[in-house]
C-alpha cells in the first residue's frame, strides 16, 4: 500500500490534534479551517469510502463523529463524506467529516 497519512496519524506517527480515539475509530482535526470546528472520523482500518458506508463500519465511525458534534457544536453541526475526486474527496483513507460550530448557511 502506498503512504497513506491518516494510517499513519493513526499509528501516532505524524501529528494531528486528536479528539477522540477508540479500538475502531479516531477522530481529530482537519489541517483545513474553514469553519471553527472541522474534524475527520475515521476508522482505524484502512478502507476506501464506498467500503465503509457498505459496511457495519459506518455505524461506529458515524456514531462516534455524531457524539463529537453534539459535544463541540451544541447548536448544530455537519456529518459528511465525499466520494471521489469529482466530489473533493482528497484522501483515499475512508473518513466523515464533522464541521460545526457556526452557523452554516442555507446552502453551505
Amino acid at each position: 500500500m502506498a503512504y497513506c497519512v491518516f494510517c499513519e496519524i493513526i499509528a501516532h506517527r505524524e501529528p494531528a490534534r486528536i479528539e477522540y480515539e477508540d479500538d475502531d475509530v479516531i477522530i481529530f482535526h482537519n489541517v483545513l479551517n474553514w469553519v471553527p470546528v472541522m474534524l475527520l472520523a475515521v476508522p482505524k482500518r484502512h478502507m476506501m469510502q464506498y467500503e465503509l458506508w457498505t459496511t457495519d463500519v459506518v455505524a461506529k465511525v458515524a456514531r462516534a463523529g455524531a457524539e463529537m458534534g453534539a459535544k463541540l457544536c451544541p447548536r448544530g453541526f455537519r456529518l459528511l463524506s465525499n466520494f471521489g475526486p469529482d466530489a473533493m474527496q482528497s484522501q483515499p483513507h475512508a473518513h466523515i467529516h464533522v464541521i460545526g460550530g457556526t452557523f452554516l448557511g442555507e446552502y453551505a
